[in-house]
């Protein structure tokens, strides 16, 4: 577990406010953990999408959507989660951020059985990973070390469900579209040489 504490002054002192450190204490002794149980793989495994957090070297943070067919995420062993980085529009701006900043964020949630869990970790990024094989459309794959893996309370997820997946996951046996914005002029001569689809 990481070695700093879970709650810091400012979240002691609304906690205090609204007397709820004894619950908060609580909540930390009996669901946080750093390795992932049985249930969490099958979340995390099952989720087609997550949003992950990353701050630059200065602290300023971004927050990103991230999306695939179910299984695009994978539990590798009990401290470590893996998941593709696809082609994009190009910023880089979460990858950039891992570069200079490993410490991440990742929120996964199950929207048709609500549940939720967040992963605390350090991640690395590799360009020469074995996983890359096994993700058709990977520019490069990114393991998270986790250092706290905790529960969140499903009560205010809105029931919803993955109506149809997106045309542009990767996925094997297939080629997916190139995206319209990569055809408009004001960006076609401005994509990369390789690997564009355009």
């Amino acid at each position: 577990m990481a070695e700093k504490p879970f709650y810091h002054p400012g979240s002691r002192e609304i906690q205090d406010r609204f007397d709820s450190r004894r619950i908060a204490d609580r909540l930390e002794q009996v669901t946080l953990h750093a390795t992932f149980t049985e249930d969490d793989r099958a979340l995390i495994e099952r989720s087609p999408m997550f949003f992950l957090a990353t701050a630059d070297a200065d602290g300023y943070p971004d927050c990103s959507y991230k999306g695939g067919m179910p299984g695009f995420v994978r539990v590798v062993d009990e401290r470590t989660l893996a998941f593709p980085h696809y082609d994009g529009n190009g910023m880089f701006r979460s990858m950039g951020n891992l570069a200079v900043n490993p410490r991440v964020g990742m929120l996964f949630v199950d929207f048709e059985q609500p549940d939720r869990i967040r992963v605390n970790g350090i991640a690395s990024l590799h360009h020469d990973d074995p996983l890359l094989a096994s993700f058709p459309g990977a520019q490069l794959i990114v393991r998270v070390r986790a250092e706290r893996i905790f529960p969140n309370c499903p009560r205010y997820i809105h029931r919803m469900r993955v109506v149809e997946a997106s045309v542009y996951a990767p996925r094997q046996d297939y080629t997916p579209p190139v995206p319209d914005w990569k055809r408009e002029p004001e960006f076609k001569d401005a994509l990369p040489k390789k690997g564009t689809g355009a």
